[in-house]
């Protein structure tokens, strides 16, 4: 894991871009983003996923996203 993807469910108005673009989230019954693993608000992105999370970022509506950098 290099990233984390935090999602502020505050922010968020379930509209499942996210889900639709990154393998790690899901939909929850209301259509807000939950992690497929684990629980949080903090999803761990690998290497490989970084470019679609990079999208998720940018194209989420209401800037519910951001991506942070993990220490190793």
């Amino acid at each position: 894991m290099t990233h984390s993807l935090h999602i502020d469910w505050t922010a968020c108005a379930g509209r499942g871009l996210c889900t639709e673009l990154l393998e790690q989230l899901e939909r929850d019954e209301w259509g807000y983003p939950l992690a497929t693993e684990g629980a949080g608000s903090n999803v761990p992105i690998g290497r490989r996923d970084l470019p679609a999370a990079r999208d998720a970022v940018a194209l989420c509506p209401l800037q519910a996203l951001s991506l942070q950098r993990v220490s190793p």
